[in-house]
This record gives C-alpha cells, sequence and structure tokens, in this order.
C-alpha cells in the first residue's frame, strides 16, 4: 500500500514539473497558488449559504381598510373623526386606516372600565376570570399564524421571530396568569389582595402583541380592567385581540382600547380616574409620565405606576468563556427584532485576550445572516419599524464614525423600497462616544475591551440604564460574582434573550422600576 502512494506522489510530482517545462517553453509563467496566513484563512462556500425564497403567504388574511376603537365590547368612530395610515415598513405600502382617539374616547374608555370594573369583573369569583384567559389564551394558539403574519406585515419583524417567539410567549403569558386568577392568596400568603380598579397601559410597537398580553394578563388575573394604547405604528394587531376578546365572551368594558399616537398616550396619563399606570417605552418619556403623576394636585391618590424604559445592556464575554456559543448570544443578543429590544445586548465588552478571535468570528458571522422580506421564512434581519426610527440610527451610528470608532458591516444587498439598515458592529468605541451611552434601538454593536473582572463591571454599570445583562464564562464562581456586581434588573448567564412569563422582567435606574411577569408582576396590580 505505502509502495503504490509514493508511486502516485512521484507521478503526479513528474506530471507537474512537466506542466512548468511545457508553460516556460511557451513563454509563460507557471500557475502560482498564494498562500494565505493562517490567521486569515476562512471558509468559502461560494454562493451555497443562499437559499430559495420561502414566502409565508398573506393573501388570505383580509386586513379591513379601517380600525375603529374598541370601547365597551364594541368598535366605535373616533369622536374627531379622524384616522391615520399604518404602512408596512418592508415596503412602506398603507396596510390600513387606524383610528385617532382624542380626549373624549378616552374618557369615554375609561368610564366603561369603571363601570365593568365595579359591575361585573371585581365580583366574579377568581376562577371565572381565570376561565376568559384560559379562552383568550386558546383562542390566540388558534390564529397564531395569522397573527403572526399580521405583526411580521404591520412591524418589519421576520416572520420565524412573529411565529416562533411572539406568539407562543403572548398565549403563555395568558394560560400563566389564568392559573393565578383563583390563587392570589397564595401568592401573597397572610395577606388578602384585592384589585386596583381601573388600569391605564400604553405599549410599545417592538412587540405589539407580546406587550399587550405582559400588561392585560396579570392586570386581568388580578381583578382589574383596562384601557390599553397601543403603539400608533403597530395597532392592526391589537385590534385583531379585541376581536379575539369578542370571541371569547369578555364582559364590555372589561379591555378597551384607544389607537393613536402621543396626544391620546397623555389623554389617558392626565385623566383623574384611574388607578394605575404601565408605561413601557422610551426613557424620556417614563420620566415626563413620572414628573405628571408627581404634579398632581387632586384630592384623590396619584395612581400605582409601573415604568418599563430603556436600556443599553452590556454583553461581557471572558476568556474562559466557549467563543463559539458566545458569538451566537452576541447575535442573539443584538440582531433579534433588527435590534428593537429594550434589553438588547448593545454593548459588548471582550477581554483582551480573546478579541482578535472574536471579532475575525463576529465579522464572518454577521456575512451569512439574511436581511430582506421580512415574511420570508429564511429572513433573519427584518425591515426597521419606522422611516424616523431608521434616521435615528443612521445618525447615531454617523456621529460614531466622527467620534473615531471603526465600522463593520454586512455585506448584504438592502431592498430598493422599505426601511433598511444592515448587521452592524462598531470597534475602537470608548465609554465617552454616544454609541455607548445612548439606546440606538437599531441593529447596531459598540465593541470595547476590559482585562479583569472589576473593570468588566465597573465600565458595565457607568451608563444610566440598568435592564439587563449577559455573562459568559466557563466559571461558575465567575458567574455569581459578576450578577452580584452587575447593577441589572435582568442578567443572562451563557444565554442572551430568553423570556418566561414565570420569571419577573424589569430595570433600575433610568431603565424604570416595578417588574412584569410572575409572582413580582401581580404585585403590580393589587392592593393588599
Amino acid at each position: 500500500m505505502k509502495a503504490k502512494l509514493k508511486a502516485k506522489r512521484n507521478a503526479s510530482a513528474v506530471k507537474a514539473a512537466r506542466l512548468v517545462a511545457v508553460a516556460k517553453k511557451n513563454g509563460a509563467a507557471p500557475a502560482t497558488r498564494a498562500v494565505v496566513p493562517l490567521r486569515e484563512r476562512r471558509l468559502s462556500f461560494g454562493n451555497k449559504w443562499d437559499f430559495a425564497p420561502a414566502p409565508e403567504t398573506f393573501e388570505y388574511i383580509k386586513i379591513p381598510a379601517r380600525h375603529e376603537l374598541f370601547i365597551n365590547g364594541e368598535f366605535v368612530a373616533p369622536h374627531s373623526g379622524k384616522y391615520f395610515d399604518s404602512l408596512n415598513p418592508a415596503t412602506e405600502e398603507k396596510l390600513s386606516e387606524i383610528a385617532a382617539a382624542d380626549a373624549s374616547d378616552v374618557d369615554q374608555a375609561i368610564k366603561a372600565a369603571r363601570a365593568a370594573y365595579e359591575n361585573v369583573w371585581s365580583k366574579i369569583p377568581g376562577r371565572e376570570r381565570g376561565k376568559y384567559l384560559y379562552r383568550i389564551a386558546r383562542i390566540i394558539q388558534e390564529k397564531s399564524r395569522e397573527l403572526a403574519v399580521l405583526e411580521t406585515m404591520d412591524g418589519g419583524k421576520p416572520i420565524k421571530e412573529s411565529r416562533d417567539v411572539d406568539l407562543p410567549l403572548v398565549a403563555a403569558h395568558f394560560f400563566y396568569h389564568a392559573g393565578w386568577a383563583d390563587k392570589l392568596q397564595y401568592a401573597f400568603p397572610g395577606r388578602t389582595p384585592q384589585p386596583l380598579g381601573v388600569a391605564g397601559q400604553i405599549i410599545p410597537w417592538n412587540f405589539p402583541l407580546l406587550m399587550a398580553a405582559w400588561k392585560l394578563a396579570p392586570a386581568l388575573a388580578c381583578g382589574n380592567t383596562v384601557v390599553l394604547k397601543p403603539a400608533e405604528t403597530t395597532s392592526i394587531t391589537s385590534m385583531q385581540l379585541a376581536k379575539i376578546f369578542q370571541e371569547a365572551d369578555l364582559p364590555p368594558g372589561v379591555v378597551n382600547i384607544v389607537t393613536g399616537a402621543g396626544e391620546t398616550g397623555a389623554a389617558l396619563v392626565n385623566h383623574p380616574d384611574l388607578d394605575k399606570i404601565a408605561f413601557t417605552g422610551s426613557t424620556e418619556v417614563g420620566k415626563l409620565i413620572a414628573r405628571k403623576l408627581a404634579e398632581r394636585n387632586t384630592e384623590r391618590p396619584a395612581p400605582k405606576l409601573t415604568l418599563e424604559l430603556g436600556g443599553k445592556a452590556a454583553n461581557i464575554i471572558f476568556e474562559d468563556a466557549p467563543i463559539d456559543q458566545a458569538v451566537e448570544g452576541i447575535i442573539a443578543g443584538i440582531y433579534f427584532n433588527q435590534g428593537h429590544v429594550c434589553c438588547a445586548g448593545s454593548r459588548l465588552f471582550v477581554q483582551e485576550g480573546i478579541y482578535p478571535a472574536v471579532i475575525r468570528k463576529l465579522r464572518d458571522r454577521i456575512q451569512t445572516l439574511r436581511v430582506g422580506n421580512p415574511l420570508d421564512k429564511n429572513t433573519d434581519i427584518g425591515a426597521i419599524n419606522s422611516k424616523p426610527q431608521l434616521e435615528k440610527i443612521r445618525a447615531l451610528v454617523q456621529s460614531g464614525i466622527e467620534e473615531g470608532a471603526e465600522i463593520e458591516q454586512s455585506s448584504c444587498a438592502l431592498p430598493a423600497r422599505g426601511y433598511w439598515f444592515p448587521p452592524t458592529f462598531m470597534t475602537g468605541v470608548t465609554m465617552a462616544n454616544r454609541v455607548a451611552q445612548e439606546e440606538i434601538f437599531g441593529p447596531v454593536l459598540s465593541v470595547m475591551t476590559f482585562r479583569t473582572p472589576e473593570e468588566a463591571f465597573e465600565r458595565a454599570n457607568n451608563i444610566p440604564y440598568g435592564l439587563s445583562a449577559g455573562v459568559w464564562t466557563d466559571k461558575g464562581s465567575k458567574i455569581f460574582k459578576m450578577v452580584n456586581k452587575l447593577r441589572a434588573g435582568v442578567v443572562w448567564a451563557n444565554t442572551y434573550n430568553k423570556f418566561d412569563p414565570t420569571s419577573p422582567f424589569g430595570g433600575y435606574k433610568e431603565s424604570g422600576f416595578g417588574r412584569e411577569g410572575g409572582v413580582h408582576g401581580l404585585a403590580g396590580y393589587i392592593r393588599l
């Protein structure tokens, strides 16, 4: 066998020598292959990463040309008669017209919620409230595919995220809180939990249905009635949820939905007949709400307040971390939902010894992310939610470049229409840069280095926000040390962006106060 192999090698060598001799005789230089240094070598599969289009069909879904307000169990026209357009951010096409509620509409919704609370919802046993929540959860499961498509069309997120993450969690929150509806005395032993009354809830555009479930399910389970104000750019699925409430025979007035822009939210916050306000959104608006409630001069106590605001999470990678797994965690932490996540791991701290390896792997990995039609099941990065948000992302990235950071972006081709931004990370970032301090809320990662665990948590905490963080290491003791030092409401260890309705979520500092989810989330909707 060895003799045969040796003979083959000799024959190949002779053949190569003959080819070189022929090339020289003809005056041509022999062909040579450039030697690429080992550290610079990359796997190249040409176009073998390309996927055939796999679009989710949506023709069977009939989106109403106009959506009205949902007040006292019925769809009603707005008092002002005004409507605004809801656009598909991936195509800039108009999907529907949404009613613009004014102060009069908000007042009618709160009156309906108060009547439903006093006459029906606060009087029925917890086990009956739980039945309604179970029914709502089952209908959501039955309609999950349609709701996922609508969520993607209205918000721009990839269908595989709407289908596989958002909708299962929406149903899970209603199921989970349905179980608590008749067990509140066990959640707070030795106490007598009572509902607050009427809750005003304002939700953002990044997870429309999921944020609605986070807010509605615990409020209803605890015996409160609700007036919900969805974001103006993503109201369609909230109105579909209203239809589900009708199908579930939820008593009129228990949930009311008023759509509109900031003026509608302000009318809700300023109304004197609310017992609770829950807001998820920007830190600036959250501060304004807290100030308004503090300045309110009325005989009645100010409503109970829960704020879940902005974030600028630190994702910390130690030298002993499983690097390939950590890179996937970085990708999930910042590029999930185009970075439209308040707890996104938008600040990456890498220990100096593995910095070159992490950057090389991250640079390769973002090239494999597929950007395009959100309804395509292969798409990883969808459309930015709106034109103003896209302009904000561009402005902050430009500020990073002007301040000396270097930019790395995916080389993907962006669609001609719609609002798009490629997966991006920036190196050479300092803590003084805007991109390291301000919430970008887009697919942009700021990369920095550290040497010791002490430096890591000090730099991670040196920011106004405190919503979430991630730690990557194979040392359990190091994880516990970092968790106890990081000033963040949620800390993930060797993973990122994992959510469950049984687990509380919320922040510190300018990321807000109060918790949503778990037993802690129930406490925000009861009086002990």
